[in-house]
Formats: C-alpha cells, sequence, structure tokens
C-alpha cells in the first residue's frame, strides 16, 4: 500500500474558493516544507493543505487506546 500524498502539477493558481476560514500554528520547517511544495506544483497554500487535510481524514484510522 502506497502511504504517500501524492498531487500532480498545475498549469496555474485559482482563487480562494471561501469555504471556511480559521487559522493555525505550525513549525517554521514545516511551513517551509509547505511552501517548497506549493512552489513545485503551482498550488496555493490554502489549496495545499485542504488537499492534504481532505487526504489525512479520508485514511484516518482510529484505534481504541489497548492498540496503541
Amino acid at each position: 500500500m502506497n502511504n504517500k500524498f501524492v498531487i500532480t502539477k498545475r498549469s496555474s493558481l485559482k482563487g480562494d474558493d471561501g469555504y471556511k476560514v480559521f487559522s493555525i500554528r505550525i513549525r517554521q520547517e514545516t511551513a517551509a516544507k509547505l511552501d517548497k511544495i506549493c512552489q513545485e506544483t503551482n498550488y496555493s497554500r490554502n489549496e495545499l493543505i485542504g488537499k492534504m487535510l481532505d487526504w489525512a481524514i479520508n485514511n484516518t484510522e482510529i484505534r481504541d487506546e489497548q492498540y496503541i
């Protein structure tokens, strides 16, 4: 099973989608890695984070504590 988050490059940037706006705190190193992916794929930070969150939510498995 491939556990990679795979994203294809786009030809151009799109504007805001206007769903729900909120702020988060992330480490500077994480922001730098995210910005690098954004540059390489032509996705905005917002779009990329949304795609990553959708993937994580759809690939999350919740287990009882006894399995951790």
